[in-house]
């Protein structure tokens, strides 16, 4: 049986506040079992004094893929194949639940133009999902290691936000090809699309994507 998906995100996750006046905004989803700590070390070495950086927690419930065990998950995984079954609920729950997170900074004074979602691994298929079915104009979104979630249905509506996406080619959970097959289907209808790999890197990030992903930050959000 698969996890509930009425579990919520924890706002209340790691963040890293602006030290200038607060223009812009961060939202960034971790990884299958991870939390928002991690992610929030790796940003700080390339933060910008105007941006706002939110690490929110999954919530903990069983995934089918590791026997049921309870972990910190967006969504209940149950295959690694990329036609595999999907947890639409759970999917579309946190995608929900993120729309929330941009709302509040939004109601806060920040313009979602001013705002880049992203994510590694599942927590990046939530924030890409997310992107591309938001109501509002957002400033961008990253995908890192990741894939596009219930891509069957995808009906993509021409726009110009910007995608960075990126992938490690010996990535061995979420397949480099998966990535690619994102990145074709999504050029489909994004007209400012990023694309990067790296050589012989697994499932993780590594300084040179850490770089790319400053370059991409401060491009489209730039200070102002």
């Amino acid at each position: 049986m698969g996890a509930s998906s009425s579990a919520k995100m924890n706002t209340n996750g790691a963040i890293i506040s602006p030290t200038a006046r607060h223009t812009a905004s961060f939202i960034f989803l971790h990884g299958l079992g991870d939390n928002g700590h991690g992610w929030k070390s790796q940003f700080e070495e390339i933060r910008k004094p105007h941006i706002k950086y939110i690490f929110p927690h999954a919530p903990t419930k069983p995934v089918s893929l590791n026997f049921g065990m309870q972990m910190p998950s967006w969504f209940d995984i149950r295959s690694l194949d990329f036609n595999g079954e999907e947890d639409e609920d759970g999917i579309k729950s946190s995608s929900n639940n993120l729309n929330k997170l941009i709302e509040a900074e939004v109601n806060s004074g920040i313009e979602s133009s001013r705002i880049i979602i992203g994510g590694f691994s599942q927590g990046g298929a939530v924030a890409v999902y997310c992107s591309v079915n938001s109501e509002k104009i957002l400033g961008g979104c990253i995908g890192l290691s990741t894939f596009m979630p219930l891509h069957k249905s995808f009906q993509g509506i021409k726009h110009n936000m910007p995608i960075f996406l990126a992938h490690g080619t010996s990535d061995p959970v979420v397949n480099f090809r998966f990535g690619e097959m994102t990145r074709d289907l999504l050029k489909s209808c994004c007209n400012d699309l990023t694309w990067k790999s790296y050589d012989g890197v697994g499932h993780s990030s590594c300084p040179k994507e850490m770089n790319d992903v400053k370059d991409f930050i401060d491009k489209t959000l730039p200070a102002v």
